[in-house]
């Protein structure tokens, strides 16, 4: 195995071989990466070898380029370039085919979060957003669905427009100052946006603490693209969970609502009768007559509980409210259910208060 770990060499006339024409920032831009990781690459790990010419510039030949390009690819996909930097091009060139015919599978399996609805304003942010897709078309999903030049035109368009669903509205500000978050909730609200994020390029502290203190996102423009495409994975990631947890808590407000509509009757068999009937189930081979009169048991204890919760703390009182009709709700079909079993089993049904609602 042939391993590429020499240091950079100087640049010397050479007849046999091609003279290398590519310097560092053509080929991270090439590579789709920064320069500053390129040079982290060479320095700590010899992944590559520029050829330093008399100027001090770090030159490539393509096949540096390729090798560069491969390896940035693998890493993207999780392989550790501590390792891939001692293989040579013919192995990682192996290695990026291999995973290139697994990746529809590997998309298959990955959760997908659904594409952002976006409203852009900020004409460059715009295009460097389109040039992160052709680029990546596998980076975060983001359908950006009309673009202005400012924050007052995006308002002023949104009044004339039939509002699609937006799920971002994202603005590029040169300066973030006092009273900003103002101006860009006019705008989201006007689009009916679920969040805003901003990216800036100056700010104070004020600025920005306004921002954050009003749940806005916001980033300081980055040098490179790769940064920009990592808050943008972050804010898909934050709406879908934002999208998850609006769906569980809509889900507990209906059957909250089944409940309140739910007569719940006081227990009809007491503590006493439910041991004397778990007692009784012993005598024969089937115990589930004793297992529900235990639980029974348990539920009448937790909804008694949840109860006086209920009436001792003002801060839990609608949830201890809430937990008591569950546990009533319980407890009535586990008391059906009791009775069934014990005309099943030929056992006495217990002695039943007289039914009242709570």
């Amino acid at each position: 195995m042939a391993f590429n770990r020499l240091s950079p060499q100087t640049l010397a006339p050479q007849t046999d071989q091609p003279r290398p024409t590519f310097r560092s920032g053509a080929v991270a831009r090439m590579a789709g990466m920064p320069v500053a990781t390129l040079r982290i690459w060479e320095q700590r790990y010899q992944a590559v070898r520029p050829i330093t010419a008399a100027s001090g510039h770090r030159l490539y030949l393509a096949a540096d380029v390729e090798r560069v390009t491969l390896l940035r690819r693998l890493t993207q996909q999780g392989h550790a370039i501590s390792l891939l930097a001692a293989l040579d091009t013919d192995q990682i060139r192996e290695m990026a085919q291999m995973s290139t015919a697994a990746s529809p599978l590997k998309r298959a399996q990955a959760p997908q979060h659904p594409a952002l609805n976006a409203v852009v304003v900020g004409q460059s942010l715009a295009r460097r957003l389109q040039r992160l897709v052709d680029r990546q078309p596998r980076g975060p999903a983001l359908k950006t669905l009309a673009v202005f030049d400012n924050l007052t035109e995006a308002a002023q368009a949104a009044e004339l427009s039939s509002k699609p669903a937006i799920d971002l509205l994202l603005w590029q500000s040169a300066s973030l100052q006092p009273g900003v978050q103002q101006k860009l909730r006019v705008a989201q609200d006007a689009w009916g946006a679920n969040r805003a994020a901003v990216v800036y390029s100056y700010s104070n502290a004020a600025g920005r603490a306004e921002l954050t203190g009003s749940g806005v996102a916001s980033l300081h423009e980055p040098a490179d693209d790769d940064s920009l495409r990592q808050w943008l994975a972050s804010l898909q990631r934050a709406e879908a969970s934002t999208a998850k947890n609006a769906t569980a808590s809509e889900l507990a407000l209906l059957a909250e609502s089944d409940l309140m509509g739910q007569t719940i009757r006081s227990p009809r068999f007491d503590d006493t009768a439910l041991t004397e009937f778990a007692g009784l189930s012993s005598a024969i081979a089937c115990e589930c007559p004793s297992h529900l009169a235990q639980l029974l048991l348990q539920i009448s204890n937790f909804e008694t509980y949840s109860g006086d919760c209920a009436n001792r703390s003002a801060a839990d009182a609608q949830l201890h409210a809430y937990l008591q009709r569950v546990a009533g709700a319980a407890r009535m079909l586990f008391e059906t259910a009791l009775e069934q079993v014990a005309v099943a089993e030929g056992l006495p049904i217990p002695q039943a208060d007289t039914v009242s609602s709570l």
